[in-house]
């Protein structure tokens, strides 16, 4: 009979004893026989420790590693990955819950593509359905056109197994960006993706969540977004030169262009090129985005207009909001 290949779970955790048991049990219910957990603490401050060493001690292909310093969670993601042996990697948030059949699918999928993802069903803080799944919010993606995922990005970590040979073309890993929509990009330049339609994770949406999919703080997102957004035009920027500056693109023309038309906006009135370039590649730039097509021309047109074209409307021309019209 022949051999499973090894699947290792990275399993990230800092403070997570209030969900860590139940994703645990959900893990060591897997289907799938051969795992190993791999489980890196980054000095959590409550009892998380106590509880990964409790379920060690009656599963031994749970594996701890703690960090003698907090590194935060990309470099402790980065370490987890590390420690990994296995041929595929599937990566583990705390505080998710698994299908009992998540990591035997994303094996039977995977083929020869790089990543195998799948749908989620959003839970709240508190555990309950909240009726919305990922792939109400986005477009799923499978094939290998990079160019997909340099706007949006359909794969979030808790739902991807990756190969262990995706690492050498995608580590180390920079803060510039999201780990998870990284290993996206470098999977389609160097492979192919795929997902599975049915829901394999129950994806945990608190409150104070970075993602924010459940759009719970609207409103303070868009304050702080209309605050920063120098910053969000630099981490724009960063990210769509880091892709730029990769060495295993596939279509580096493609990159080279975009980028080129993206930064020329910054110190002109008008970029025409760059809608045009936009409009010419709406079915792979915008793909992702699960929006109507007419929703997504109107979003391009706005890229007719460079950022001097912009300030100078919204300095000059355009009618003041506060101005009582009798």
């Amino acid at each position: 009979m022949e051999k499973l290949p090894l699947v290792s779970i990275a399993l990230c955790t800092y403070n997570g004893e209030r969900f860590l048991a139940r994703q645990l049990d959900s893990l060591i219910a897997q289907t799938y026989k051969n795992i190993e957990i791999i489980a890196v603490d980054d000095c959590s401050g409550d009892d998380t420790v106590a509880i990964l060493s409790a379920y060690a001690t009656d599963h031994p292909h749970i594996f701890i590693y703690s960090n003698e310093n907090n590194v935060g969670f990309l470099k402790n993601f980065e370490k987890a990955l590390g420690y990994c042996n296995g041929e595929f990697i599937a990566l583990c948030d705390q505080d998710d819950l698994w299908d009992s059949r998540k990591i035997e699918l994303q094996v039977a999928a995977m083929g020869n593509n790089q990543i195998v993802y799948h749908d989620s069903e959003l839970i709240n803080d508190d555990g309950d359905a909240v009726g919305k799944k990922m792939s109400d919010i986005f477009n799923f993606y499978r094939g290998g056109q990079p160019e997909a995922f340099l706007f949006y990005n359909c794969i979030s970590g808790h739902a991807m197994m990756i190969r262990r040979d995706l690492l050498k073309h995608a580590l180390p890993l920079q803060d510039i960006y999201y780990h998870d929509w990284w290993l996206a990009y470098v999977g389609a330049n160097t492979g192919t993706v795929d997902f599975i339609p049915q829901c394999l994770v129950k994806y945990r949406q608190h409150n104070d969540s970075s993602t924010d999919l459940l759009r719970k703080n609207k409103v303070k997102k868009n304050k702080l977004n209309n605050l920063n957004k120098t910053n969000r035009l630099s981490f724009e920027k960063n990210w769509l030169e880091h892709c730029l500056n990769y060495p295993e693109n596939k279509h580096p023309e493609f990159i080279k262009t975009l980028f080129e038309l993206y930064t020329n906006r910054f110190n002109s009135f008008t970029a025409f090129r760059y809608w045009q370039f936009l409009k010419k590649n709406i079915d792979v730039l915008f793909y992702i985005k699960k929006e109507s097509r007419a929703w997504k021309n109107r979003e391009i047109r706005k890229y007719i207009w460079g950022m001097k074209g912009g300030n100078f409307w919204y300095t000059y021309l355009r009618p003041n909001p506060d101005k009582v019209v009798k």
